[in-house]
């Protein structure tokens, strides 16, 4: 696996000018599958590149990115939006996926960066670093969301809730969402009077009761953020 240059703490060609996008009803539940992939390469893209990202919402921590080429011959079996699934098979399908895929990388961009730029643009910057740092370039990327990285190596497609439509996006959510768990656990560790571990930089009662107590951590928590925007000063 390979890692994009990262700015968290924790762990260690052009894009043409329009992209392909498609939509879906936000209330329809998908099963994801290969269908997009096998589509792209009856058309000659050979390598397909799924993007995913996690960590828009938190109050802490950074915002992951993973991008997953997956061979179409040994494709994992129970891939699906990593959200749906419990911690324990998402894990086993992050080592398959490992073991298995063509190409992964995965690029982390910190809450300092976030609090510098915004949530929306760290997270593509992510997604972009993730596909450049790639072993093998793609011929084609699968983008989850609605919104494509600019200057991508490759054309590019968006999928609304692709995480429940595209094995390859779905496996990318996998990797950086077991990833970004991970790396929060670690964080738990250092700051233990914030249960990181449990929420992983959500903002759930308790994570926000913690805060109010103890005061949010520079570079760890996102002053850009409410209810920290404006109450504290950022530190630098």
């Amino acid at each position: 696996m390979s890692k994009a240059p990262s700015d968290s703490p924790l762990f260690s060609k052009k894009q043409p000018k329009s992209s392909a996008k498609t939509t879906a009803d936000k209330s329809v539940s998908f099963t994801p599958d290969y269908s997009h992939e096998l589509s792209l390469q009856a058309e000659g893209h050979r390598l397909i590149a799924g993007l995913d990202e996690v960590g828009r919402g938190p109050l802490a921590g950074p915002v992951v990115a993973a991008c997953v080429i997956l061979d179409p011959d040994n494709l994992p079996e129970g891939l699906d939006d990593s959200k749906r699934l419990t911690a324990a098979k998402r894990d086993r399908l992050f080592d398959s996926i490992m073991e298995k895929a063509i190409a992964v990388s995965l690029c982390s961009l910190s809450a300092h960066t976030i609090d510098h730029s915004n949530i929306l643009a760290a997270s593509l910057l992510a997604m972009k670093r993730c596909v450049d740092a790639l072993t093998v370039q793609p011929d084609y990327a699968l983008v989850d969301g609605n919104k494509s990285p600019a200057g991508l190596p490759c054309p590019a497609m968006t999928l609304v809730k692709g995480d429940q439509r595209s094995l390859t996006i779905a496996a990318a959510s996998i990797i950086a969402k077991v990833t970004r768990d991970k790396m929060m656990e670690r964080a738990g560790l250092i700051y233990p009077a914030y249960g990181l571990e449990k929420h992983a930089g959500y903002g759930t009662a308790a994570h926000r009761q913690a805060i109010e107590e103890q005061g949010p951590v520079a570079r760890l928590h996102r002053y850009s953020f409410a209810p920290i925007k404006g109450r504290w000063l950022r530190g630098e």
